[in-house]
């Protein structure tokens, strides 16, 4: 039967244990073919001899099973049972492979100075019994068996520092990952919740003022509370979306952008705010990260105004360049908390900040010339990179 291109692509080499028990097999397949001699033809040593020898062969093959979960004391098993079958058997066979095996896992585990420690030995070892009078191995022998202990030992010791490399990205990526589902999260819940605050906090006084007429006014502050705790559910699901599990379906709402700068300036007028919005520059579309890390920007402004600047008007302006956009937020609030926030911006400030640098961009906030607050975003972006759908 022959396997299709589908096929040949589902196959994948073993893990785990499947793994360890293919390398032990693997290493004695080649070792006990060297060592058939011994069972085949005239005979040079006993039985007996014959019988140990194969036994410490399957012994040190055999361990390599645990080198992965154990792999010093395995090397070390292997080293001793290879130097005790070339202290017992007259035939020379190929078991030094076992051993070089064990060695690597050593060094690629991390365990680098276990690893010269065993290299040297062996070398060592061998070298006292070329001295002591063993013609199997002369000393030019004993010179490459050292080249290839050292070249193992690095090999294994640059496997090591790659897959640290690859787990500290790995590492990196989802701290990054972190920050920017907080950074949204904080935007989606800081923005709508305020709207909620201001809108309910409206309709109480306008009930506690004048129940007839404050009943028929707080229908329309009931209306936005409702619009804006729907809109924040769905941006939720939106941004928790990619916590999802995988038999999941993914989330069909529209991506956030400019596009939706409207909402937030209905909202924001439903909240008691004069919004004016200014739209300069060149049209279409912008890459969906820059247009994301600008509706963001906007939007974490809008709230910070309603919670804390006691404002009544606030200008969006936004300039659309051909390699960055500007956006541009100003009141005309007095309150303390214009000054508190130029100089000590607090975690949606810093969130806005992060989200510029992150797109090779800048964001200021303080004290504007004529009074108010004013944050400011430039964020470029290169041509050809995929807009959003």
């Amino acid at each position: 039967m022959v396997l299709g291109a589908d096929s040949l692509l589902r196959l994948r080499p073993p893990r785990g244990r499947m793994a360890d028990a293919a390398l032990a097999g693997g290493v004695f397949v080649p070792v006990a073919l060297g060592s058939l001699r011994s069972l085949i033809g005239e005979r040079e040593e006993s039985w007996a001899a014959t019988v140990l020898g194969w036994a410490l062969i399957a012994a040190a093959c055999g361990a390599l099973y645990l080198c992965r979960r154990r792999p010093v004391l395995t090397a070390a098993w292997v080293l001793g049972a290879t130097a005790a079958y070339y202290f017992t058997s007259v035939y020379d066979g190929p078991l030094m492979v076992a051993f070089v095996a064990a060695l690597y896992a050593v060094s690629a585990q991390g365990h680098f100075q276990a690893a010269i420690a065993f290299a040297a030995l062996t070398v060592i070892a061998t070298g006292i019994g070329t001295l002591a009078g063993n013609h199997d191995v002369n000393g030019v022998a004993v010179f490459m068996l050292t080249g290839w202990l050292v070249g193992v030992v690095a090999l294994g010791w640059v496997r090591h520092n790659r897959r640290a490399l690859a787990r500290e990205a790995e590492e990196r990526a989802a701290s990054e990952e972190r920050l920017r589902i907080a950074r949204e999260l904080h935007d989606v819940v800081g923005h709508h919740i305020s709207l909620i605050n201001v809108q309910s906090a409206a309709a109480l006084r306008r009930l506690h003022k004048d129940p007839g007429i404050g009943a028929r006014n707080a229908e329309e502050a009931l209306g936005a509370i409702k619009e804006a705790s729907r809109e924040a559910l769905r941006e939720l699901r939106v941004t928790l979306g990619v916590l999802r599990q995988v038999d999941e379906a993914a989330p069909t709402a529209p991506a956030a952008g400019l596009d939706r700068l409207d909402e937030l300036v209905t909202a924001a007028r439903l909240a008691g705010l004069d919004v004016r919005v200014q739209c300069s520059g060149e049209q279409g579309q912008l890459p969906a990260e820059v247009d994301l890390a600008a509706y963001r920007v906007v939007q974490e402004s809008l709230t910070n105004v309603t919670r804390h600047a006691h404002a009544t008007a606030v200008t969006v302006r936004t300039d659309r360049g051909p390699r960055h956009i500007t956006v541009e937020i100003t009141d005309n609030g007095q309150g303390p908390a214009a000054a508190a926030g130029g100089g000590a911006p607090g975690s949606g400030i810093s969130g806005m900040r992060e989200r510029a640098r992150a797109l090779g961009g800048e964001l200021t906030a303080g004290l504007g010339p004529d009074g108010g607050f004013t944050v400011r975003a430039r964020i470029p972006y290169t041509n050809g990179v995929p807009s959003k759908p």
